[in-house]
């Protein structure tokens, strides 16, 4: 597959991030119970690396929403680990919706039971992603080591039934890497058609500089979404990453916290946004000149951002299929 040509675009700050980012997301846990092959936490010593902090504070998550709640800004809540393992996830997820956030969890689905599931959806939680990479318990069992699927199955289907029974507004959605050895037009239909989630976003394949990609072997879908020789990361233009620590990175890629501009806990998320450390990387990118920085020289995985096909488009192929669910119209397989 060949690169997109860039859209006929002038790039720069997404309009809804001009005064605070879009999107903040969140090393909330470092703490896994799986052991996912293409996962850089499984491939790296980077857990070690936050044994002094494996989950964010209580303090430090609650500042983050008091100051996103105004904007409406969405805490995307992933990280190296699985989030519902934090011991007050469910208590500052819902303190973060009542500050006016809007949240996205990215779960492996293992720990729900019927009580927290419905504390979460009857909170509105805005979107509920579970990570499945599988639609046969054979499958899962490679691509989602250390994890049941019957658990899975069963914590989906009663999100999805909790769900129906309360007309939350929750989407559900599942997502799967686009990998060796996983038929991903199968694991879709599956999810959507068989067990009813909402909508299935198929991942690429991502190194994070950590995972080894064989020249392109282990992605089922090596093609680029845009041109890294013309085209600027979309990422510093509508989100910032913070790990437990408090400290935020210039983008997802930087997953080693390599490059701190700042630190919540003792700045405003704001004034940070708008500092002279992503004001240079934003300014360096808009003039073509990315390449000369050495963290973004070294990203392959630049090249699978996007200005269209991103999450704001997941968020919205998501909630049309939930309004096709209420009005009675069957599901339908979305185009990638």
């Amino acid at each position: 597959m060949t690169k997109a040509s860039p859209p006929p675009q002038t790039y720069a700050m997404r309009s809804d991030a001009a005064d605070y980012p879009m999107m903040l997301v969140l090393s909330f846990v470092f703490p896994c119970n799986a052991k996912c092959p293409h996962c850089p936490y499984t491939n790296s010593d980077i857990r070690k690396e936050y044994a002094d902090m494996p989950f964010m504070p209580a303090e430090t998550f609650r500042k983050i929403a008091d100051e996103s709640g105004p904007h409406g800004a969405f805490l995307r809540i992933s990280g190296g680990g699985e989030p519902m393992l934090h011991p007050e996830a469910v208590e500052l997820f819902l303190y973060a919706k009542a500050r006016g956030c809007r949240v996205g969890l990215i779960t492996n689905g293992s720990k729900f039971d019927a009580d927290n599931s419905r504390a979460l959806i009857e909170a509105g939680i805005d979107m509920i992603e579970f990570s499945v990479d599988a639609s046969t318990a054979e499958g899962y069992a490679v691509a989602r080591a250390g994890l049941e699927w019957d658990t899975l199955l069963t914590n989906v289907r009663r999100m999805i039934q909790l769900r129906k029974a309360g007309n939350s507004t929750t989407k559900i959605v599942a997502s799967a890497v686009h990998q060796a050895g996983v038929d991903i037009d199968e694991v879709e239909r599956f999810w959507v058609e068989d067990i009813g989630v909402d909508y299935v976003i198929k991942r690429k394949f991502l190194t994070w500089g950590i995972n080894t990609n064989l020249d392109g072997a282990r992605s089922g879908d090596p093609g680029a979404y845009l041109d890294t020789e013309v085209e600027p990361c979309p990422f510093l233009f509508e989100r910032l990453n913070i790990d437990t620590r408090g400290n935020i990175m210039v983008c997802g890629y930087d997953i080693s916290a390599n490059t701190e501009m700042g630190n919540c806990n003792s700045q405003n998320i704001s004034e940070i946004w708008h500092g002279p450390g992503f004001e240079w990387y934003r300014g360096m990118h808009l003039k073509g000149k990315g390449k000369d920085i050495p963290l973004c020289a070294g990203c392959p995985d630049w090249q699978y951002r996007s200005w269209h096909h991103n999450y704001w488009k997941v968020v919205a192929n998501a909630e049309e299929a939930r309004q096709r669910k209420l009005t009675g119209v069957p599901a339908r397989l979305e185009e990638q």
